[in-house]
Parts: structure tokens; C-alpha cells; sequence
């Protein structure tokens, strides 16, 4: 069956373009990254935030979670020492797949036509939740409390809720595929930055936490989530911008033409 852009969804096609374009420029070109340092932080959180929900989801606990001035992020959980084999794997893959999944649910949200506004306010929810809870409220129990983790997160948490209220439809609307694109490239790049330690030196990163687990190469983890990604990110596109084509029973609607966000 063959597919299509869909008509209402070419203004955040060309968005989502612009948004893809802009992030690779700020990756290349000397000294953009100043401009790009706090979407990194905002993507670390997302990260580590991955792997701090798969642990609750695995009935695990969560000892710290810390984001740092480099944009590396730590997250500490209590699993137990025998058993727990899939759980353990699922809370390393959480990470990078997760970021990934994140931003695909971005584009997905977008695309069901939930405004911009409420998603940019739902991370904001999502990194302050984070914040006080990991960056605060557990550092009081185990003394390992992280200033930059709740500086970062709460000037994050206010960003986002300032842009919800203050900026208009299309610039929360870029905002929003801004943000989406750079949960999917920076998880890729961080991908291959871990491929690169995983050949060259022992870092305990998640895919040598994986390789200590089930004996099989980090390098191979680093591709596996690699693909994992690649295949999330294609269906959110697809879901995002093409149509069946086949008729409908009213036709596609221009984007402009639908009630305008307030």
C-alpha cells in the first residue's frame, strides 16, 4: 500500500525539517553548543530518567539520580545481587532507547494534534518530578545530593513552562519538534560515543553494564539500541507525516485551517 504525506501535516513536516536542520548545525559548527547545552541537559534527564523509571517499573528502587556540568548523567538503582537477570537489562537499555521513545511520543502527540502548549508543560511536569524527587527528596536519605542536578532541573522546569505560556503557537510548535529531534540525535550520538569507549577503553557505561551481564560485547549492545531507535523513529515518522492512500471520506484539511491554539 502505498503512503503519503498527508495535507494537514506538511506545516509541521516543514517544522519538524527545520527543527532537524538547525540541530545538526548547532552539532557542527565551532562553539554552537552553547546554544544547544541546555536542550543536552534537557535530553539527559529524559535519559537518566529512562532508566530511573524502569527500575520502579521492575520493582526495584532508585539510590541517586544526578545530572552533571558535562551533560553525563548518573543513575544509581538497588537490584537485587542474584536474580533479576531481564530486570537489569531492561533498567541499562532504558536509557538511550528511552530518550529515543520520548521523542518519538513528541512527534506522536503532535501529530494527534494535542497542542504544543500541553506537551511543552508535561515535560516541564516530567523534569521537575525528576528534580525534587531525585535531585532532592532522595539525597536527604542517602547524603549524595547533587546541587547542579536541582539548579539544572529547575531552571529546565522553568523554560519550559515560561515558553508554554509565553511563546506563540508556531514557536511552541517548533519548540516542541526542536526538542523531539534532539532526543532522537543526541541519543545517537551519545550512541556513538559509547561505541567508541566500548572499543577503547572500560568505562561502566550501559552497554558494559550489559556486556557484564549476559557476556556478550558492548559493542553489541551500542548497535542493537542503535537499531531499536532507528526502528522507533521511523513508525513515529510515518505516524507523524504520511497517510494511507486510499480515499477518505472528507478530505485532508490545510494545518492553518484548523482551530487556532490559545
Amino acid at each position: 500500500m502505498k503512503y503519503r504525506i498527508a495535507n494537514d501535516a506538511r506545516p509541521q513536516v516543514k517544522a519538524l525539517l527545520a527543527a532537524a536542520a538547525l540541530s545538526l548545525a548547532l552539532w557542527f559548527i565551532p562553539y554552537a553548543w552553547v546554544l544547544s547545552y541546555p536542550f543536552q541537559l534537557f535530553v539527559t534527564f529524559i535519559h537518566e530518567g529512562g532508566h530511573a523509571l524502569a527500575a520502579v517499573l521492575t520493582g526495584n528502587s532508585v539510590r541517586s539520580l544526578s545530572v552533571a556540568l558535562d551533560t553525563s548523567g548518573l543513575t544509581e538503582t538497588l537490584t537485587p545481587a542474584e536474580g533479576g537477570f531481564l530486570s537489569k537489562m531492561f533498567i541499562s537499555s532504558a536509557g538511550y532507547v528511552g530518550a529515543m521513545a520520548f521523542g518519538a511520543l513528541m512527534l506522536w502527540l503532535v501529530r494527534k494534534r494535542v497542542k504544543a502548549r500541553f506537551v511543552l508543560v508535561g515535560s516541564a511536569v516530567i523534569i521537575a518530578g525528576l528534580t525534587a524527587v531525585f535531585g532532592f527528596l532522595v539525597p536527604l536519605t542517602n547524603l549524595s545530593f547533587s546541587p547542579f542536578t536541582v539548579v539544572s532541573g529547575a531552571l529546565i522546569t522553568a523554560g519550559l513552562l515560561a515558553a508554554s505560556k509565553y511563546l506563540g503557537p508556531r514557536a511552541r510548535n517548533f519548540l516542541v519538534s526542536f526538542l523531539a529531534v534532539q532526543c532522537v540525535l543526541n541519543a545517537l550520538f551519545n550512541l556513538r560515543d559509547l561505541l567508541m569507549l566500548s572499543i577503547n577503553t572500560d568505562a561502566p557505561t550501559d552497554a558494559k553494564n550489559m556486556e557484564m551481564l549476559t557476556h556478550i560485547p558492548s559493542i553489541f549492545w551500542g548497535l542493537f539500541w542503535a537499531a531499536v531507535g532507528f526502528v522507533i523513529v521511523t513508525l513515529a515518522l510515518r505516524a507523524y507525516a504520511v497517510s494511507k492512500d486510499v480515499p477518505a471520506s472528507q478530505p485532508d484539511l490545510p494545518f492553518e485551517d484548523s482551530p487556532l491554539e490559545v
